[in-house]
């Protein structure tokens, strides 16, 4: 990666230009430094330099440690399964993949044990098969590619923004208009790099479309439908214009919402055209046992 310094980013430490225009962390980028990965008009530098008007920066990125992703027996709900892909119903609370301080109990672990080696190998022996992910806490569907053809094919539906998916979540209060879109860019946040917001710094679209599904007293049932897919999107935008989802740790008030062990949001639906038959297929799935209790006691309420 090459990136030279404009006129107005003078005078800034090295780390913090940097984290400002990448999406690494400050730390991330000190330890490149300190292990020789980036250079400044091809010379070393240290980690308190400042960037001058016209500095021509070059940050190598070395290979990333691969971990030995174990194979696990964990159950997994497969709602649909052929020679090319599958359809997982994921649980609230289960990891997507395995990284540095969570390699066990993750879907990939166990899409390993159930599939062996018949996973698309494009995001490398850390994410294979995966081709969209959905955090931790939120529960419901996502696709996962046998093969690299239906990966490529997939992946490509997403990014032209033909593939749907639609969550269903619960937020605090209720919004102005019964629908409508939230297009704001979301981007690294500037203080708390574990986090997202919406910024026009080092940002990229993001679409998210709502819909109110009902209300209760002071809390909402809503329908969301994703053009984009940035990372903790749907979280971020409620959060963005004031309801945010309940249960929801990183953006939500501190609250504890019943016995929720994360936001309440559910991928409840995907669409996609199938990679080798070219068919339109659809998967709805019901809303969890943690989601139907909570409307229950809003409803009682």
């Amino acid at each position: 990666m090459e990136i030279t310094v404009l006129e107005n980013e003078s005078g800034n430490r090295i780390d913090k230009f940097l984290a400002e225009r990448t999406e690494m962390s400050r730390s991330a980028i000190v330890m490149l430094i300190e292990d020789d990965y980036i250079f400044v008009n091809n010379y070393l530098i240290k980690k308190n330099y400042i960037v001058k008007e016209g500095d021509s920066i070059e940050i190598n990125i070395p290979e990333p440690k691969k971990l030995d992703i174990e194979e696990q027996n964990i159950p997994i709900d497969i709602v649909y399964e052929d020679n090319d892909l599958l359809v997982v119903n994921k649980k609230q609370g289960m990891v997507v993949h395995p990284a540095i301080g969570n390699e066990n109990g993750t879907l990939v672990n166990a899409l390993l044990f159930h599939c062996k080696d018949n996973l698309s190998s494009i995001n490398g022996v850390i994410r294979p098969g995966i081709v969209h992910r959905i955090d931790k806490n939120t529960s419901g569907l996502l696709i996962v590619a046998k093969t690299d053809i239906a990966h490529t094919c997939l992946a490509e539906q997403i990014k032209e923004h033909s593939f749907l998916r639609e969550y269903q979540g619960i937020i605090i209060g209720k919004t102005k208009e019964n629908s409508g879109i939230i297009n704001a860019p979301i981007g690294r946040h500037v203080m708390d790099r574990k986090k997202m917001a919406v910024t026009i710094k080092n940002s990229r679209e993001a679409v998210t479309k709502y819909e109110l599904l009902e209300e209760f007293n002071g809390y909402s049932l809503m329908k969301f439908t994703l053009k984009t897919g940035r990372t903790h999107q749907i979280r971020v935008h409620m959060s963005y214009i004031g309801h945010p989802i309940i249960g929801d740790d990183k953006y939500a008030p501190q609250k504890k919402y019943w016995d929720l062990i994360g936001q309440c949001l559910h991928a409840k639906k995907i669409g996609f055209i199938h990679p080798i038959s070219k068919k339109y297929m659809e998967f709805d799935s019901e809303l969890p046992d943690y989601f139907q209790k909570i409307i229950k006691i809003l409803k009682n309420n």
